[in-house]
């Protein structure tokens, strides 16, 4: 799938200026792929899929029949948190975790990131390997998606499995977190490896 993705897209011109990158990364399940693209604000991405997306849809979807969509979210990017010691290690590993709320409330979202950010900074057993952390809101008001970098997937699995309740060491602030009003869930966590990079020439 990710080969005729590239094939249908460099066969054809850039199909907007105001698309700014597009990204496929493959899921460790094996089953799923996740698009990432980013564009310069929402009306750039309507008149795509206005004009140019289903032709595309339809190339990918006859060279590899069965494809299932699951869903398309739109999110801006908020905060980051990047590790600030010692050099940048390349990233082997994309972890996504998505998280969901009671309706849509854009102050509990940005409330809700920087808790997370301040029990991160302060969390007396960091965990090895993770990279960076960048938060997104949804516009609708209702998600965030974090789109975090481990140094391997075997580093984020460490993490997970060390004592606390997931990445967080069960400090204070980490329940604070996880217990934060209005949290019901979401799409959980999942782990990717990036196969597919365009950008504009």
């Amino acid at each position: 799938t990710v080969d005729a993705i590239a094939r249908t897209w460099e066969n054809r011109p850039w199909p907007a200026d105001g698309l700014l990158g597009y990204h496929v990364y493959t899921g460790h399940d094996g089953s799923a792929l996740l698009h990432h693209s980013q564009w310069a604000d929402e009306q750039a991405y309507e008149d795509f899929f206005r004009t140019h997306r289903q032709e595309r849809v339809d190339e990918i979807d006859t060279a590899v029949p069965g494809i299932e969509r699951l869903w398309l979210g739109r999110y801006r990017h908020y905060r980051s948190l990047v590790r600030d010691h010692g050099p940048a290690p390349v990233p082997g590993c994309v972890v996504i975790v998505d998280v969901e709320f009671e309706g849509p409330d854009p102050d509990r979202q940005r409330a809700w990131v920087d808790a997370v950010l301040e029990a991160l900074q302060s969390d007396p057993e960091p965990r090895p390997g993770a990279v960076s952390a960048h938060f997104h809101l949804s516009t609708d008001g209702t998600r965030v998606l974090n789109y975090a970098e481990w140094e391997s997937a075997r580093a984020h699995i460490d993490a997970l499995a060390a004592p606390g309740d997931g990445i967080g060491s069960g400090s204070d602030l980490w329940k604070r977190v996880q217990n934060w009003p209005g949290l019901t869930g979401g799409g959980g966590v999942s782990r990717y490896d990036h196969a597919l990079g365009l950008v504009p020439r």
